[in-house]
């Protein structure tokens, strides 16, 4: 076999709990052709039963006497993160993840509402809008027809309501259709953090696809992720899609810090009382069996879908709704999450320190 036919052959190994294959996530890094075949993957689960299965997989493909090299990176399972040592933004402190496991489930509105509700806590807070087949945010606010700047090589990220902004949305024209395959999603999610001016933010809120794919594997392979956000609605439906997205923070090891349940009551608006017409409260099994919890209940409010259309979000123009209360609660208990993770994780690098031969030793 040559090296193309031996890339074809790695097109059908599907990366365990994904759609994608080895090939499409860029993870083959290597193919050597000699008196047997060399294959060289690089993978970002740190779980020996994933690279097992990998070599597994690979090797019926290219026969027994295939060599197959697969590397992973080297942090402790059980406190094992995303980060492979890559950090294409190190000046910002912590990124975190808002997922959904469906559209329509207001991801765009949650991300946009804690990320204001976090710089009203006097955190340095962006906003990137990697969902790129639906770039929402800039309408969100109010910025849809704001032409970043650019200055040298670098694009200054939008300053707008506190926060900064980026999203593809400014950068294409309104209405036009990305039809992108996972190369190029990848690519571009890589390039709205490495060629973008952020600032030394204290957070980075990043608006996801909805979904599992190539862009949440994308940004766990380029940033250190500190936390993941999940976004439901209180029915069935939304629930087991919420699962999937769950489950992939698992397995890219990013911590979980919690789920917001958004649409979770209707306050009507002639008598301000609260009816669960979609339910309520249904994320709480689920928080349960992957051992997070509820950041939020956010309820359906005239204003919130009136902010998000007009550019002017609830949290920043109607700070005492009962929505802007409840992302705050949210986003201050995000925040205690942040620092409990910064102090885990401080405390694990602290628990092998060098003695003064420079050998390592560990502490009791």
């Amino acid at each position: 076999m040559n090296k193309e036919e031996v890339l074809e052959k790695l097109k059908t190994v599907i990366y365990p709990g994904f759609e994608k294959s080895i090939v499409d996530f860029g993870f083959v890094k290597n193919i050597e052709i000699g008196d047997e075949v060399l294959v060289e993957v690089e993978i970002v689960s740190s779980k020996p039963e994933v690279a097992d299965k990998l070599r597994v997989d690979i090797t019926k493909v290219l026969g027994k006497n295939a060599q197959v090299i697969i590397k992973q990176p080297k942090i402790p399972e059980e406190k094992s993160n995303t980060q492979s040592g890559k950090n294409i933004a190190p000046q910002i402190k912590h990124f975190v993840m808002v997922s959904s496991g469906k559209g329509g489930v207001g991801k765009s509105t949650t991300t946009v509402n804690l990320a204001i509700s976090m710089a009203k806590l006097g955190k340095k807070v962006g906003v990137l809008d990697a969902d790129i087949y639906g770039p929402n945010i800039p309408r969100m606010l109010g910025e849809q027809n704001t032409q970043p700047t650019v200055v040298g090589q670098t694009l200054k990220p939008i300053l707008t309501h506190g926060i900064e902004m980026m999203s593809m949305g400014v950068l294409i024209e309104e209405g036009q259709g990305l039809m992108w395959r996972g190369a190029m999603i990848m690519k571009a999610i890589e390039q709205l953090l490495r060629d973008v001016g952020w600032s030394d933010l204290d957070v980075l809120f990043i608006d996801m696809p909805p979904g599992t794919g190539d862009a949440q594997i994308t940004l766990a392979q380029s940033v250190p992720v500190t936390a993941g956000v999940c976004v439901t609605t209180p029915q069935i439906v939304a629930l087991d899609d919420t699962a999937r997205s769950l489950d992939m923070f698992e397995k890219l090891h990013i911590p979980i810090a919690g789920i917001v349940e958004n649409m979770s009551g209707f306050i009507c608006p002639d008598n301000a009382k609260e009816y669960d017409i979609f339910g309520k409260g249904g994320s709480a099994k689920l928080a349960s069996k992957y051992k997070t919890e509820i950041l939020g209940e956010i309820p359906i409010e005239i204003s919130i879908r009136e902010g998000g259309d007009s550019g002017k979000p609830i949290s920043f123009y109607e700070p005492n709704s009962v929505s802007s209360k409840r992302y705050e609660g949210a986003a201050n208990r995000l925040w205690e999450i942040i620092e409990k993770i910064d102090a885990d994780e401080l405390a694990d690098n602290s628990a092998i320190q060098p003695d003064n031969s420079g050998k390592a030793h560990c502490h009791s």
